[in-house]
């Protein structure tokens, strides 16, 4: 075994040096020219695509060069078990892409926290780590597809989408992809077998191979959604891509200016001062106040939201905040040299992390602070009650507005000038419904207070969000708010679109949704007022799901399949519909019958 396995790093070591070498010359230019480690979400997703990548074509050539049958052959004639020969094969694999991928990467990171001033932190070593795990799964995805049946080997990279996608965050996320390794790893020891491509057997394998292949029908039927979409613009007549969207319609809700939307919005207003309000509108200043923010870091993050520094220019330091120490390490623009930490109101650690959002504003998840260029100081400047997080902020006329997951706090922006203490919000707005379904703000002011549009539209297009209206609310200076007027908005998307992915498997929609957001912590998405499921789109899902038991009844009974194995699947595709059904026809083929005139006449085979 240990000799197969040194016999296998002989024969790729020369790649891995390459790889070695090539990722030491393209980080260590990238590591002059920019800090690696405060990038944005998209320059870690490029750099997460290409280990993918690599171990990938790693997994591909190493099995594919294994799989031809008189090589597979000669690879099993050991007196060795087929598992501790895959152990072998595969843990080769492992130290490879430990070679070619994390040992480059540690090398970079240890130079940049050792030997210049720039901010490592254990959530930086963490996500040198992932790259590595990253590597690792597309390595095993490769392995599966030269093994597995080539109608099933594919199914293996519904993983990858799942790190794509997933919500998780910090040591989250970390455990996610191992959980993803493990499956996959997993996987392949079902698949490297000495008949290559016959199904699995047994329960736990069959398991282990049939939810991530039933998983991966699902996605299968949302890309068909997309293509049905990508004609629907051709055709020209999409709701984003129309010249005119719909009267009354949630594309028109995203197009209009303020004016135009509180017009329409006091249409049918029968307060007194609606006539005055429309007439206002026409002229006044409308400030957009939602969306601002988007979601505030977490302690541990991994990637950043936005590069977590800013720059001094009194003093030419850069200041970057460090999730380790929780505050921020400053160096000089002009020699690179340590200056020193900043913390909150001196050097005191921060109680979350703190991300600059320009004009010498900094916020955590629910307070505000202020960086004094005279006095080298970061202030707390406005806090939200009970924990509240923050999801934007605006200016809207004289007054600075945070839009908290529950309310609008209203400040006077002059007071962020002439005091140094925490601000008490002059006006509170509760917002009439789930932050998670705003799609925008706009705030008009009057003599006595503002007059604020809600529209509630942002994911009406799909099965989670609200169906779309928009609210009006007048706030008075005394803290009194009241709604005047509220519109129900034309739905531009039919229910089919609407829930074109709940109705196909409605358990695995909510499968796909929980595994999304697990050990998502605070990165989790703003809730959403989702409505109950239309009568007629639960008809159409039971109707596929009926359809499905029925067709998995005939499609069993032309397998090879055990009693209790056709049992299982006819109950699962009766549970997880048409993906299920989809995935029990690809993984069983008919077994092989005799023809009737071979039966009557055996001499003439």
């Amino acid at each position: 075994m240990f000799d197969l396995f040194k016999a296998e790093l002989l024969r790729f070591r020369w790649w891995a040096a390459g790889c070695v070498a090539l990722q030491l010359v393209v980080l260590g230019f990238l590591t002059r020219v920019v800090d690696l480690a405060q990038q944005p979400l998209l320059v870690y997703r490029v750099f997460g695509a290409v280990y993918a990548a690599a171990g990938l074509l790693l997994g591909l050539y190493q099995m594919g060069g294994y799989r031809r049958p008189n090589t597979w052959l000669n690879l099993l004639h050991r007196p060795l078990a087929p598992s501790r020969i895959a152990v072998a094969l595969l843990g080769a694999g492992a130290v490879l892409l430990a070679v070619g991928v994390l040992l480059p990467l540690l090398t970079i990171a240890g130079w940049q926290g050792g030997m210049t001033a720039r901010v490592v932190d254990m959530r930086h070593v963490l996500l040198v780590g992932s790259a590595w795990i990253v590597s690792l799964c597309g390595y095993l995805v490769g392995a599966y597809l030269m093994l597995a049946d080539k109608r099933q080997g594919y199914c293996a990279a519904v993983f990858l989408l799942l790190i794509v996608f997933s919500q998780a965050t910090g040591f989250g996320a970390i455990a996610l992809q191992l959980l993803s390794l493990a499956w996959l790893l997993a996987m392949v020891l079902v698949a490297f077998k000495p008949s290559l491509g016959t199904p699995a057997r047994g329960a736990a394998r069959t398991l282990v191979t049939a939810a991530p292949m039933t998983m991966t029908m699902w996605f299968a039927l949302v890309m068909v959604g997309f293509g049905v979409e990508f004609l629907w613009i051709a055709q020209g007549s999409h709701p984003n891509n129309v010249a005119v969207p719909n009267v009354d319609g949630e594309k028109e809700i995203e197009v209009l200016d303020g004016k135009a939307l509180f017009v329409k919005g006091l249409r049918n207003c029968t307060d007194p001062e609606a006539p005055l309000w429309r007439e206002q509108a026409a002229i006044a200043d409308i400030d957009g106040l939602f969306p601002g923010l988007g979601e505030a870091p977490a302690r541990h993050q991994l990637t950043n939201i936005a590069p977590m520094e800013f720059d001094d220019p009194q003093r030419r330091v850069r200041w970057v905040f460090s999730h380790d120490t929780m505050r921020f390490q400053g160096y000089s623009l002009v020699d690179k040299r340590a200056v020193g930490a900043l913390g909150m109101a001196g050097n005191a650690p921060f109680p979350a992390p703190v991300l600059p959002v320009g004009d010498n504003l900094l916020v955590d998840r629910s307070t505000v602070y202020q960086f004094d260029e005279d006095a080298n100081l970061v202030l707390p400047r406005a806090r939200l009650p009970g924990g509240e997080a923050i999801t934007g902020y605006g200016k809207a006329g004289d007054d600075f507005v945070l839009v908290g997951e529950r309310a609008l706090y209203f400040y006077d922006a002059r007071a962020f000038d002439g005091s140094d203490g925490v601000l008490e919000p002059r006006l509170r707005v509760p917002v009439p419904g789930r932050m998670g379904d705003v799609q925008r703000i706009d705030a008009m002011e009057l003599l006595d207070g503002w007059l604020l549009s809600f529209s509630f539209a942002r994911s009406s297009y799909n099965a989670e969000g609200t169906l779309p209206y928009q609210q009006i609310v007048r706030a008075f200076d005394d803290g009194r708010s009241v709604t005047v007027s509220r519109r129900d908005i034309a739905r531009d998307y039919p229910d089919a679109w609407r829930y074109q992915n709940w109705y196909p498997s409605p358990v695995l929609y909510m499968v796909q949704k929980a595994a999304k957001n697990m050990l998502a912590g605070d990165m989790r998405p703003l809730p959403m007022a989702t409505p109950p499921v239309p009568r007629t789109m639960q008809v159409l899902a039971g109707a596929l799901m009926l359809f499905s038991l029925i067709a998995a009844l005939w499609r069993v009974r032309r397998t090879d399949l055990s009693r209790a194995a056709r049992i299982a699947w006819v109950l699962a595709c009766g549970v997880l519909s048409v993906p299920a059904l989809m995935a029990l026809w690809a993984m069983y083929p008919e077994r092989e019958t005799v023809p009737d005139d071979l039966v009557a006449h055996p001499a003439m085979a």
